[in-house]
């Protein structure tokens, strides 16, 4: 069976003083006090790919929350990784993060209307230009009992975002104007825009600062559909047509190595792209595709 694509995301090997990785780089857990919990996504994010963590485990007697965002520093540049994201990172400049809480984390837009939790589940995370499938970006209860009423309960958005199981994802999408918005994702369902005018011209990695209540997180690998993927693949691809933002619907040919997508048959979407990566690998799109494959 031709693997699933996975884009790999994993935590940076630069963290804040009370921060422990596992092995894999994928959970991050603050061994100590509330403070010193900042990690850095391993690389920076590409156009509307999302990191996502989940919350493992919870912490009694803090106040405060998750914290997550983008920054564009390296973390290898910092001299000290800050106690803080707010403010000592932001203070750095060119760092926007946002403080998750446990019901108030919808950011209103002006002139448009708030959508009401509970609504129809949508198969798909549309945000912008930016399309994902929303299945993974959802938590999931441990299978018991009553994991199927719990289940549901995640797919509405009806618990806390701080809850221990849900998942709360950062992306940016770019703008006509060269900038770009980050979008917090909590449970599949878009925050709206919590901050504008970031500059695409720099890489932009994402922060999640593992503060006060919440103890531990895991990285949750996000499916994009795609049967065959090139590792060594990160080229950013524009198609032409609607412009969305597509992840994964692609043919690779690589090495001898040739997988077909076929995930966006039915969606009606066309157009048409070429590019090869940095491994030499050429990828046909059958849908707009931009992002990093």
């Amino acid at each position: 069976m031709a693997a699933r694509c996975r884009l790999a995301a994993r935590f940076h090997h630069i963290h804040g003083s009370n921060i422990r990785l596992d092995a894999s780089h994928t959970q991050a857990t603050r061994v100590e006090s509330f403070a010193n919990g900042l990690c850095f996504s391993q690389e920076p994010l590409a156009p509307g790919q999302i990191f996502l963590v989940e919350i493992e485990e919870k912490e009694l007697g803090w106040c405060g929350h998750l914290r997550v965002g983008l920054t564009a520093h390296d973390p290898q540049s910092l001299e000290v990784v800050p106690e803080y994201s707010l403010p000592d990172l932001v203070n750095l400049g060119d760092t926007w993060v946002f403080a998750i809480t446990r019901n108030h984390n919808r950011v209103v837009v002006e002139g448009e209307e708030v959508q009401a939790q509970g609504r129809p589940w949508e198969p798909f995370l549309l945000i912008e230009r930016v399309r994902i499938p929303r299945d993974t970006l959802v938590g999931r209860s441990r299978p018991g009992r009553y994991s199927h009423i719990l289940d549901d309960l995640y797919k509405m958005n009806v618990l806390p975002a701080t809850a221990r199981r849900s998942r709360i994802g950062v992306l940016y999408a770019p703008q006509p104007d060269g900038t770009a918005d980050m979008h917090i994702v909590i449970n599949g369902e878009d925050m709206g825009p919590s901050a504008r005018g970031l500059p695409t011209t720099r890489p932009l990695y994402a922060v999640i600062d593992v503060f006060a209540s919440t103890k531990s997180v895991r990285v949750i690998p996000v499916d994009y559909g795609c049967r065959y993927l090139c590792p060594s693949l990160r080229h950013v691809l524009r198609g032409p047509g609607e412009g969305e933002i597509w992840w994964g619907h692609a043919m690779v040919a690589n090495r001898g190595k040739v997988g077909v997508c076929h995930w966006a048959e039915g969606h009606g979407v066309k157009g048409h792209k070429k590019a090869s990566g940095p491994c030499g690998a050429l990828v046909r799109s059958t849908v707009p595709l931009l992002g990093s494959v």
